[in-house]
């Protein structure tokens, strides 16, 4: 899902880039011409937009008109939008969301063009998945958001910990000691709230477990496998063990845990960015670190959820070669290079780029991108909007973690309620 809640993952200034382009020209039929397209309020900022469309400009010739969106009752709009045949050519939508708009043939059928597209890249499951919808695939991912754990150094420091750990024992070590040196209980040495799913399904994802599953075209709720239970214990026990018995109900927001982190409650937090710290105390800059969260098997990280935006193309379009060619210029190599990650800060979309870019980072940003390229899809179903907007996914995990329901019933009932929701058409 993408919310206005995510902030750039990589990049703490921005940096001024050139436009930037991509030397494969558009087909004939596409020079020339005007193209429509819908991007969200606060995603792009305008130097990244403005070297987006420089390079779809050069490519073909044809002028574009963005129109900025707002995200209040933003899937309303864009409903109503596809069913005009005076539609956006190019929309962006929130990658959790496309499957919602795929379903009913609103959004042209873009598998065939895949790998043009993908110019050589492995664009990051995170993105991809949610818009490829029974191997179909609907969107071009934009960009990517996700999280990682950032950390105060001298709360570490003055507890013995002097080095980011990079194993699970060694992270749960290192919390023991900061715990032990801060006992009130309403401190956390990892803030963690209940109803914060994005991260709690890193702990289901890391044992092999799933939130549903496909088959012959049926999606069912998986949390009641042994792996997905596996996962929710583990999860269970790292909240319960390290987080305040205050933050087993609440979600990052009520209240803010990056607040709670910069006011001393706290010794670290899983965030989309460290500027969620720093615009509430600039002054810790020096004192943050950042890691990706480790997996419970040595070497690897945490698989992570990714919020971000892939760009669609209306099907009632009448300029479909031109919107192809946008949604080339904006997944180009160069273009995300140099716009997405270079003015903006977002991760890029593929694990290549990531490959790329990560050691020209800050080491402040740089496990951001490490953590992204480890990433698991949600279900590409329409229903997928339900199980999001009805927040049964946050009162699941906070039901966990506050003890209400043991982990198997609670596994049961919600599975339940995602067959059901998955299911609807």
């Amino acid at each position: 899902m993408r919310r206005r809640i995510l902030a750039a993952a990589l990049a703490v200034t921005a940096v001024t880039a050139a436009a930037c382009g991509t030397d494969t020209p558009a087909p004939a039929a596409a020079r020339g011409g005007e193209l429509t397209v819908w991007l969200m309020n606060g995603d792009l900022g305008d130097k990244a937009t403005a070297a987006i469309n420089a390079a779809f400009e050069k490519a073909t010739g044809a002028h574009v008109t963005v129109q900025i969106q707002e995200w209040d009752n933003i899937n309303t709009k864009i409903s109503t939008a596809l069913a005009q045949d005076t539609t956006p050519d190019v929309i962006e939508i929130g990658n959790t969301n496309v499957p919602l708009f795929a379903a009913n043939g609103a959004l042209t059928d873009l598998t065939p063009h895949r790998a043009e597209l993908a110019a050589g890249q492995t664009w990051l499951p995170g993105l991809a998945g949610p818009a490829t919808v029974d191997g179909h695939l609907y969107g071009a991912p934009l960009f990517a958001g996700n999280r990682a754990v950032i950390y105060d150094k001298q709360v570490w420091a003055d507890a013995g910990v002097t080095t980011p750990p990079a194993t699970l024992p060694e992270l749960t070590a290192a919390l023991d000691k900061i715990k032990a040196k801060h006992p009130a209980p309403d401190f956390s040495a990892f803030h963690f709230p209940g109803r914060y799913w994005f991260g709690a399904l890193q702990f289901v994802w890391d044992a092999g477990g799933q939130i549903a599953t496909q088959r012959d075209g049926k999606w069912t709720g998986a949390l009641e496998s042994p792996e997905a239970l596996k996962g929710l214990q583990a999860w269970k026990d790292f909240q319960n063990t390290y987080s305040s018995p205050a933050s087993r109900n609440v979600d990052t927001k009520a209240p803010d845990q990056a607040a709670i982190f910069s006011s001393g409650g706290a010794a670290a937090i899983l965030d989309t960015s460290v500027n969620t710290v720093l615009k509430n105390k600039p002054e810790l800059k020096d004192r943050l670190g950042t890691f990706p969260f480790p997996s419970a098997t040595p070497g690897k990280t945490q698989p992570v959820f990714l919020g971000g935006s892939d760009l669609a193309v209306a099907a009632k379009s009448s300029h479909q070669d031109l919107a192809l060619a946008y949604l080339k210029a904006a997944t180009d190599p160069a273009v995300q290079r140099d716009a997405i990650v270079g003015i903006d800060g977002w991760t890029p979309v593929s694990t290549e780029l990531i490959d790329r870019i990560t050691p020209t980072l800050p080491p402040l940003n740089a496990a951001f991108a490490t953590a992204a390229k480890t990433s698991v899809a949600t279900p590409a179903a329409p229903g997928w909007a339900t199980i999001e907007s009805d927040k049964s996914i946050n009162t699941f995990f906070a039901d966990i973690a506050t003890g209400r329901r043991p982990i198997a019933d609670a596994a049961r009932e919600f599975d339940a309620h995602l067959t059901e929701a998955l299911g609807a058409r």
